[in-house]
């Protein structure tokens, strides 16, 4: 019989295991769930953004990607002559002096390309004005937009042949959308934020109704000119301009520009 201190000896050690650390897969799974959480209550609330203007939300629009959004930088009520034009700083125009007959703006489609200084009036008065590229609109946009202005109070559209980046261009008093789909989902997020937005635009309560501006057989006066401004242009700050403190009902029997309010 062998000792007991043999018999230790005799027994046969056990292999040392080495154990190699896999992926923690079950962490992984639930970091994978926390961000896919996340993701999905980011998409939830920017889906249920309001785009309705209010005393704790003034602007919007200034959700909305790609929007150009700086209304106090433009004065108001700063009227020109029908023979005078006004460098602006963007085209289509977003603000600034105009001429103090605005154009129609209740719903009306306007067949040409309208005078830069009558379409921002309108803006003054708290309408969207859609303007397009009839050269490069894809089809059936023009279809779209046209169901989105025609019969609609404080909505304007008309054709702007120079638009160039993109073929729709959406204007409210300081702010710009430009994009390239009229089915693009910001077309009406911009509409529903700036059109008529008390606190965006500076006439309120002005009218867009205007009997005496045509809506067909546009005057040569009335349509939009495509070459460059003057040094005689009036600048974008109205230079010497002064405020005018009523507006203009009908257009003056000399011509269409303002010579008071």
């Amino acid at each position: 019989m062998a000792s007991g201190k043999n018999a230790k000896k005799s027994r046969a050690r056990k292999p040392v295991i080495s154990q190699r650390r896999g992926l923690p897969w079950l962490t992984i799974g639930a970091v994978a769930l926390v961000v896919a959480l996340g993701v999905t209550i980011g998409v939830v609330v920017m889906s249920t953004v309001s785009y309705s203007p209010s005393a704790s939300n003034k602007d919007p629009s200034v959700n909305i990607s790609g929007v150009y959004a700086e209304p106090d930088k433009y004065k108001a009520k700063l009227h020109v002559e029908s023979t005078q034009r006004v460098d602006y700083d963007r085209y289509p125009p977003v603000g600034g002096p105009h001429d103090g007959f605005w154009a129609a703006c209740n719903g009306v489609v306007y067949p040409v390309a309208m005078r830069d200084e009558n379409m921002v009036h309108t803006l003054e008065h708290g309408a969207i004005w859609i303007a397009y590229n009839p050269k490069t609109i894809a089809k059936g946009d023009l279809d779209i937009l046209k169901g989105l202005v025609e019969g609609q109070q404080y909505m304007v559209m008309s054709p702007y042949p120079t638009l160039t980046k993109h073929p729709i261009s959406l204007q409210a008093w300081g702010h710009q959308l430009q994009v390239d789909s009229a089915s693009d989902e910001r077309v009406q997020q911009f509409i529903t934020a700036l059109r008529r937005n008390q606190y965006v635009y500076p006439e309120i309560g002005a009218t867009c109704d205007q009997p005496s501006f045509p809506t067909s057989n546009i005057p040569a006066e009335l349509q939009f000119d495509p070459s460059p401004r003057g040094a005689d242009a009036v600048p974008l700050d109205g230079g010497d301009l002064a405020p005018v403190t009523t507006e203009m009902n009908a257009a003056p029997s000399s011509g269409t520009g303002a010579t008071g309010g």
